[in-house]
């Protein structure tokens, strides 16, 4: 048995990254991701008939679920191997190019500037974010597509790249698993405070690198794109991260609004009530919003992406040599 076939492998890794850039995300019924919603949907509804429904059952989830779709994964990939290392290659790109999202990410952000109007603006706002849309006037909802594109760009592509470069076909499934567990069960609701504990600490956990090195990437970007700042990006990324909930996500938002030079955030509202009306971004910056910001946010995702393709891709090179 040939555990190297599970190896990162960088030309894997680019046609991947190069049929995401063509197609975007697949839509079908029998697409990874979504089936592991369904599996993890039935060993919840199992668990909770047994009565693991606090710490110790959102543990048990994530052990079934890990070793249910990296075992399966990594058997299919071996098998097909053993049939011929061609049929490999084609399954694991496609697994890959189902685990990364950075097309159908600028897609949902510019439909916000594509809908013509503000109801269509609101329309597509609420495909990205939680919040209450109702008040939102255009600025508001371009600031809530510049925010989640700037924040998806880590969970959405540069984090499942690195635990692909990292641990090849079993890193990236696994980082997939933990990544569905936090969106599905990750909540602080009466159901979920315990049961989905285990699942949103490991989501921290396992974005808690990626989330840094976009915040060093994007700065970098920064300094070599026209009409963006490098050292905002790396000043407000470190002043001001800790403004967003939670330990990561306000790694790239901080970054990305210092880099496009423009404030993110503001008045924000949930359930009717408003519940944050804190802003990030130099000072001295104007609101974000106007015309034209969505797609400076989404060149600035863009070319961060590619170059955490391209390091990603170097560091499988050079260790082989």
């Amino acid at each position: 048995m040939d555990l190297t076939v599970l190896a990162p492998d960088p030309v894997l890794l680019l046609c991947a990254v190069v049929l995401d850039g063509i197609l975007g995300d697949p839509v079908y019924r029998w697409h990874p991701v979504r089936l592991m919603g369904h599996t993890l949907t039935g060993v919840e509804r199992v668990l909770r008939r047994t009565g693991l429904d606090g710490y110790a059952g959102g543990c048990v989830l994530f052990l079934a679920l890990s070793a249910f779709w990296v075992g399966v994964s990594a058997a299919l990939a071996l098998w097909l191997n053993g049939l011929h290392p061609v049929l490999n290659g084609v399954y694991q790109v496609f697994f890959i190019y189902s685990m990364v999202a950075l097309r159908d990410l600028c897609r949902h952000g510019m439909a916000i500037d594509r809908a013509g109007d503000l109801k269509g603006a609101r329309r597509a706002v609420s495909m990205l974010v939680g919040r209450d849309t109702s008040a939102m006037d255009a600025a508001a909802c371009r600031r809530a597509g510049m925010e989640s594109l700037s924040e998806n760009a880590v969970d959405g592509f540069i984090a499942p790249l690195c635990w692909y470069a990292l641990l090849g076909l079993p890193g990236i499934v696994l980082y997939k698993v933990i990544s569905t567990m936090d969106s599905m069960v990750g909540y602080r609701t009466p159901r979920y405070a315990r049961f989905g504990w285990c699942g949103a600490r490991l989501d921290d956990l396992f974005n808690l690198l990626p989330a840094r090195l976009t915040w060093l990437l994007m700065t970098a970007v920064a300094f070599l794109l026209p009409g963006y700042s490098g050292r905002n990006a790396l000043s407000v990324g470190w002043r001001q991260h800790a403004l967003i909930p939670g330990p990561n996500s306000g790694w790239s938002e901080a970054a990305a609004a210092g880099a496009v030079q423009r404030r993110l955030v503001g008045p924000v509202r949930q359930d009717g009530k408003l519940v944050t009306e804190i802003w990030i971004g130099d000072e001295g910056d104007p609101e974000g919003g106007q015309t034209g910001d969505l797609r400076r946010m989404c060149v600035l995702v863009v070319v961060t992406c590619l170059v955490a393709t391209a390091l990603s891709i170097l560091a499988m090179v050079v260790p082989a040599k």
